[in-house]
């Protein structure tokens, strides 16, 4: 679901501590993801609640999107800010909270806990709790929080299943969420060695827009909305991150959703994780769907037979209707040929396809025209070796698209 890439843990939160904490300590520097009041303002935050944030707070927001368009934070309401950064968030969910209402701003960050406690401070407000904490572990009691609010956190976060279940545990019963973060079209899967730091300053910890939708409904939540998408990437004055972004398909989203009443059980979430539609999509988005459908292929064809020579032996007959099986075998052919058609797109070479066209023609040639054992055999082999050559030709290509990303952070 997330690639992490070979990193550990501790070198993923490293690196995002000291990329933050560059934000806290020069937020006028330039970074590749946009920073300030600026950001704030083409992220679709209303005038009148930039015009409230403190100045010293607003320079160092770093938010993807505006997640009060879902409407969680109610008067009187107990909220949580989870990667609450400055606490631009934290502190507009206060106004929306009221004199009744109270808002923990948590972060991972020590420059930024330090720089916001100061700012509140300065500004009077002792109604905001402040707290040093990772989202996969909320130092807060169980169904202790109202609604909780989220602004491109959980796409830095290592383990997001774990730092779901968090959120369903602190959230009172129908307590509300509301989140922005970064998304991507196709998961990251080559493994890049050059620098953790793309885990923070581009797509590498993004998860895909309906795994990571599927992981809230997983975890109990309901009537889960994606109420906005935009292309937050188009913001980064970096020419290189603007790349990679458009290469993963990187987008941020707002998302609204409720806490169910019950803590599913474990099969139903098992059942929900393993449903064999999101199996074959994940397939599909690691482009893995050639090497599944010459699987299929190779099953139908030799899986068949085996099956129809052992299980006389077991005094069990098999009437085999040849024209079925002929076509269940050519079916799987053409999907394996789509699948490489579709990789031209990816990495803009032919030659996988014209090789992989070779091989099926071989095949559908033995099974329509004049049967061959052989010349099936090498067709198979064909395909097999375009399938290969298709696959090291996208991981390839990924590899380059990062890799300039990390010459260009180095």
């Amino acid at each position: 679901m997330v690639a992490i890439l070979g990193y550990s843990r501790p070198q993923i939160l490293a690196a995002v501590q000291q990329m933050y904490e560059a934000v806290a300590a020069t937020p006028d520097a330039p970074f590749h993801f946009p920073v300030g009041a600026e950001a704030c303002r083409r992220l679709g935050y209303p005038a009148a609640q930039i015009d409230a944030l403190p100045e010293e707070t607003l320079a160092r927001f770093a938010g993807v999107g505006y997640p009060f368009r879902a409407g969680a934070v109610r008067p009187g309401d107990r909220v949580l800010d989870i990667g609450a950064g400055a606490g631009n968030d934290a502190l507009i969910a206060r106004r929306l909270a009221g004199s009744g209402g109270r808002v923990i701003a948590l972060d991972l960050t020590a420059g930024m806990t330090r720089r916001l406690a100061g700012a509140a401070g300065r500004a009077g407000i002792d109604d905001l709790d402040i707290l040093q904490a990772s989202a996969e572990q909320l130092p807060l009691p169980d169904a202790s929080v109202d609604s909780i609010t989220s602004n491109g956190a959980l796409n830095l976060v290592p383990d997001k299943r774990r730092a779901v279940a968090e959120m369903f545990r602190v959230l009172r019963p129908r307590g509300r969420l509301q989140l922005a973060d970064v998304v991507i079209h196709r998961p990251v899967s080559v493994d890049c060695h050059e620098d953790p730091r793309l885990w923070v300053e581009c797509v590498v910890g993004a998860t895909v827009k309906e795994e990571l939708l599927a992981l809230f409904e997983e975890a109990g939540f309901e009537e889960v909305q994606v109420l906005g998408e935009h292309d937050y990437f188009a913001l980064s004055e970096s020419p290189q991150t603007r790349e990679v972004a458009e290469s993963f398909g990187a987008h941020a989203i707002e998302v609204g959703m409720r806490r169910g009443e019950t803590t599913p059980s474990r099969a139903r979430r098992w059942r929900h994780r393993l449903d064999p539609r999101r199996a074959w999509r994940r397939v599909q988005r690691r482009g893995l769907a050639g090497l599944a459908a010459l699987g299929l292929a190779l099953l139908s064809c030799y899986g068949t037979l085996a099956l129809a020579a052992l299980l006389p032996l077991l005094g069990i007959g098999l009437a085999l209707d040849e024209g079925l099986w002929a076509g269940a075998i050519a079916l799987f052919v053409l999907l394996t040929l789509a699948a490489l058609a579709a990789g031209i797109r990816r990495h803009r070479g032919l030659f996988p396809m014209l090789l992989g066209v070779a091989g099926g023609g071989l095949v559908l040639h033995a099974l329509f025209v004049d049967y061959r054992a052989l010349v099936e055999l090498a067709g198979f082999l064909l395909l097999g070796a375009a399938v290969a050559w298709d696959l090291r030709r996208r991981r390839r290509r990924e590899a380059q698209v990062l890799g300039l990303e990390a010459r260009h952070h180095g």
